[in-house]
């Protein structure tokens, strides 16, 4: 029976090279990790989960697919449930927030040696996420945006490999712009980009005017940051 995947997990399956042993941390039902390898015969992966019922859940759809031999779930914390050494060469962590994601990723970098590809879809903060890949050493080479169910996600890609270093998408002087936007986003300004940052733009209106009924440093303090966030998208969806 075919595994019926929500249009992101396709999207992020569709990033997954062929023949890849990769992690899917918090992996659920463990959809991800069966729709690859039922797809891709040379594909291996681990579902792992810290969650007991999603854990269980990802357990019996492995089972009913007759995967047990190459898709190995496993309970535990982040990356912990890759073994020290373990050649895993791509890791998806999908549905969670940035700043999740970002502490996953500091906890577990010794995880992070074997590693080739990273495919990040966070939830918010997306920019903690951009920042975090710098720091790691992985070099962001994609950015995907999608709409689904009425919410719009982006999906990040970075590599670890030597040669794509001289391929960094920043640069000094709009680096915090790139930052919040996504270097690549920005760049191309896709129609789901520019309504993203409209609805954004329309909420922090909205928060300022509230905000204005204060008379608090701390609101002034927090309207002025806003208001430069507010200019910054009016640049970029223009």
């Amino acid at each position: 029976m075919p595994i019926q995947m929500s249009e992101r997990l396709k999207r992020i399956a569709d990033e997954i090279p062929n023949g890849a042993f990769f992690a899917d941390i918090g992996s659920d039902h463990a959809y991800l990790p069966c729709y690859v390898c039922l797809r891709d015969e040379k594909a291996r992966a681990i579902a792992g989960e810290v969650a007991k019922g999603p854990y269980l859940n990802a357990l019996n759809t492995v089972k009913k697919h007759r995967l047990e031999s190459r898709v190995d779930v496993r309970f535990g914390d982040g990356l912990g449930v890759i073994e020290e050494d373990e050649p895993v060469d791509v890791i998806v962590i999908a549905g969670m927030g940035g700043n999740l994601i970002r502490n996953i990723l500091y906890k577990g970098k010794e995880k992070l040696k074997h590693v080739q590809k990273l495919i990040l879809q966070p939830n918010n903060n997306e920019a903690t996420v951009r920042k975090v890949l710098l720091e790691l050493q992985f070099v962001l080479t994609n950015e995907i945006i999608l709409e689904e169910n009425g919410l719009i996600y982006e999906i990040l890609i970075a590599e670890a490999d030597a040669h794509k270093i001289n391929s960094d998408p920043y640069d000094k002087i709009h680096f915090e712009k790139q930052l919040m936007f996504g270097p690549y986003l920005l760049q191309e300004k896709p129609t789901l980009f520019i309504k993203k940052w409209q609805e954004e733009h329309r909420r922090l209106e909205k928060t300022i005017m509230q905000m204005k009924q204060s008379d608090s440093a701390e609101a002034r303090e927090k309207i002025e940051s806003f208001s430069t966030k507010l200019k910054w998208i009016e640049e970029a969806i223009s």
